[in-house]
């Protein structure tokens, strides 16, 4: 039988938001899925509260107002924080990647999560 997972994305307005609404719908209140997106591609991969056998399905309902949310604003602030706490020798790539947010420009915060999604769950995302 496969698990459904649902998303109200209307309750996501930012990543730190999204980190919590999938670790509430996968693993109940106060639940971990992720909290960055390296540790969010390994639990999607890994089992931390879906099942092994990968059959499991995440509606995430709402989503386009997750998308507008987690635009290129929300990508801003958020590679603002990398950068603060990256590597002196990933600063070059982390704020060409910011400038081009700020621009409007590139992909967004929530282009990053569907990637992973579709890296690493195939066929697990419903968008609705």
């Amino acid at each position: 039988m496969t698990a459904t997972y649902v998303l109200d994305g209307a309750r996501i307005r930012t990543l730190e938001d999204f980190w919590r609404v999938i670790g509430e719908a996968v693993n109940g209140p106060d639940g971990y899925f992720g909290r960055n997106l390296d540790a969010f591609a390994d639990c999607l991969s890994g089992g931390f509260g879906t099942p092994d056998d990968d059959d499991f399905v995440v509606e995430w309902r709402d989503h386009q107002v997750s998308r507008a949310y987690l635009g290129y604003p929300e990508t801003a602030r958020q590679l603002e924080i990398r950068l603060s706490r990256c590597h002196p020798s990933n600063r070059p790539g982390v704020s060409a990647d910011l400038a081009a947010a700020r621009e409007k420009r590139g992909t967004t915060a929530f282009d990053w999560l569907i990637e992973i999604f579709e890296d690493r769950a195939p066929g697990a995302l419903r968008l609705q």
